[in-house]
C-alpha cells in the first residue's frame, strides 16, 4: 500500500447525505436546511452487504468483502438514474455541506470538525527504516565438517607418508583418478564435452607411477603415451565434436596427473617425505593466512571477476604466514637447507597456491558452478582440494632441487 491509500481524500457522493436518494414527491429542501442536516447528522460509513449463510451465494470466500475508499480498488456505488452532471453536482453539494468525515471504521475518537486530517501513526511502507544490526560474518561453508574431514586426511596422508612411500604414491594415483572423474563429469554436465575417461585414468595413474619410478622422463613419455590413448579413444565415437573432446582430455591429463607427478618426484630424494611435508605444510599454511587474514581484514577486492571472496590483504596474510612456515621447515626439515631459502620458497608458494586457486576458480565460473564436487563434506569435492596443490608441485620441486639438489 503506497502513501496517497493513508489518509487518502474521500470520494465526492459516497459518504455524505446528498448521495441518499429523494423521496419520491417530497419538496427540495434548502440549502440552509441542508446545512443544518449537515451539522445534525454524522454520516454512516458504508457497510458491506454480507449474504447470510447458505443463500444463493456464487463465492462464499468474498461474501465478506469491505468496500469503501480505504481500498483503492473498489469504485464507489453507482445509482442507475444518476448522470455525470448529477454526480457532480452532488460531489460539490457534499464537499460545501458535510462535515469532515470521521476514518472508516472507527468511531471511536472522530476527528475535530476544521482540524486537520489525523495522521496515521504506523510508518508509512516506503519510510526508510532503522539499519540493522550489523551481521556476524559468514565462512560459507559447514567449518566443523571441513576441519573434521582435512584432519582425517591429514592422518591418512602422514601416515602412509613416512610408513611405506609406495602407499603414499597409491594415495597420489587414487586422488588423480578421482579428480578426473569429478572433472570429466562436470565438463559433459555443463557444457556437453565428453572426454574420454578410461584413458585419462588408466593413464594418470600411469603417470604418477612412472615419475616415482623413473623421475622426469617416465612422466613426460606417460604423457606422451596419454595423450596418443586419448586421440584413439575418442575414435571409437561419431566425429561430431572430436576435436573439442579430444582437447579438453589433453588438457585434464596435464593438469591433474602431471602435475601431481611432481609430488611422487619429490619423495624419491634421501628426505623425500620430509620434502613432501614441507610442500604440504606451506600450501595449507597459504591458504589459511590468506583465509584468515582476509576474513578479518579483507576490504580490498584481489580479482572480483574470477573470485570474489579473495582479498588483497589475504594475499598478504598468505605470503607472511608462507614465508614464516617457509623458513622454519627448510630450516628443520630439509637437509642441507637455509631459512632464507625458505623465505624464497614461502613466497613461490604463495603465489603458486593463489594463482591455482584462481584458475580452478576461472574454470567453475565457466562451468557455472560452486564446487567441483560433493565427496568431502565442508570441502567440495577433490578437486576442490587440489586446486593449490597442483600448480605448486612443480615449484617446490624445482626449487628444492636448485636448493638442496635432488
Amino acid at each position: 500500500m503506497n502513501d496517497s491509500s493513508w489518509g487518502a481524500p474521500q470520494q465526492a457522493g459516497y459518504w455524505g447525505p446528498a448521495d441518499r436518494d429523494p423521496v419520491p414527491g417530497a419538496a427540495p429542501a434548502s440549502s440552509a436546511h441542508d446545512a443544518h442536516d449537515a451539522q445534525q447528522t454524522r454520516p454512516m460509513p458504508f457497510v458491506p452487504h454480507v449474504p447470510d449463510h447458505g443463500g444463493n451465494q456464487e463465492d462464499d470466500r468474498g461474501a465478506a468483502r469491505l468496500s469503501g475508499p480505504l481500498f483503492r480498488d473498489d469504485a464507489p456505488p453507482t445509482r442507475s438514474h444518476e448522470t455525470p452532471s448529477t454526480r457532480s453536482h452532488d460531489a460539490s453539494q457534499t464537499r460545501r455541506d458535510d462535515p469532515p468525515h470521521p476514518w472508516p471504521y472507527d468511531t471511536a475518537q472522530p476527528p475535530p470538525a476544521d482540524g486537520p486530517a489525523q495522521q496515521n501513526p504506523e510508518p508509512m511502507p516506503d519510510a526508510p527504516q532503522p539499519a540493522s544490526a550489523p551481521q556476524k560474518k559468514s565462512a560459507g561453508r559447514d567449518l566443523g565438517a571441513a576441519i573434521g574431514v582435512g584432519v582425517g586426511l591429514g592422518v591418512v596422508i602422514i601416515a602412509s607418508l613416512f610408513v611405506v612411500k609406495a602407499v603414499f604414491v597409491g594415495v597420489i594415483a587414487v586422488a588423480v583418478v578421482v579428480g578426473l572423474w569429478e572433472l570429466t563429469k562436470r565438463l559433459e554436465e555443463r557444457k556437453g564435452i565428453r572426454a574420454p575417461l578410461v584413458p585419462l585414468a588408466l593413464g594418470g595413474a600411469a603417470m604418477v607411477v612412472a615419475g616415482y619410478v623413473s623421475g622426469a622422463e617416465g612422466a613426460w613419455v606417460a604423457m606422451a603415451l596419454t595423450t596418443l590413448a586419448v586421440l584413439v579413444w575418442r575414435m571409437t565415437e561419431p566425429p561430431e565434436n572430436y576435436l573439442k573432446d579430444v582437447t579438453a582430455g589433453v588438457f585434464a591429463a596435464f593438469y591433474v596427473p602431471f602435475l601431481a607427478t611432481f609430488v611422487a618426484m619429490m619423495l624419491t630424494a634421501g628426505d623425500g617425505p620430509f620434502r613432501v611435508l614441507t610442500f604440504l605444510v606451506l600450501t595449507v599454511v597459504s591458504d589459511t593466512g590468506a583465509y584468515a587474514v582476509g576474513w578479518r581484514f579483507g576490504r580490498h577486492k584481489l580479482a572480483p571477476r574470477i573470485s570474489p571472496g579473495k582479498t588483497r590483504e589475504g594475499l598478504f596474510g598468505a605470503v607472511a604466514f608462507a614465508m614464516v612456515a617457509g623458513a622454519l621447515c627448510t630450516q628443520f626439515l630439509i637437509d642441507g637447507g637455509r631459512w632464507w631459502q625458505g623465505l624464497v620458497l614461502g613466497l613461490a608458494v604463495a603465489a603458486s597456491a593463489t594463482l591455482g586457486d584462481l584458475g580452478e576458480s576461472m574454470i567453475k565460473r565457466d562451468l557455472g558452478i560452486k564446487d567441483m564436487g560433493t565427496l568431502l563434506p565442508g570441502h567440495g569435492g577433490i578437486m576442490d582440494r587440489l586446486d593449490s596443490l597442483l600448480p605448486t608441485a612443480p615449484v617446490v620441486w624445482l626449487l628444492l632441487v636448485i636448493f638442496v639438489g635432488g
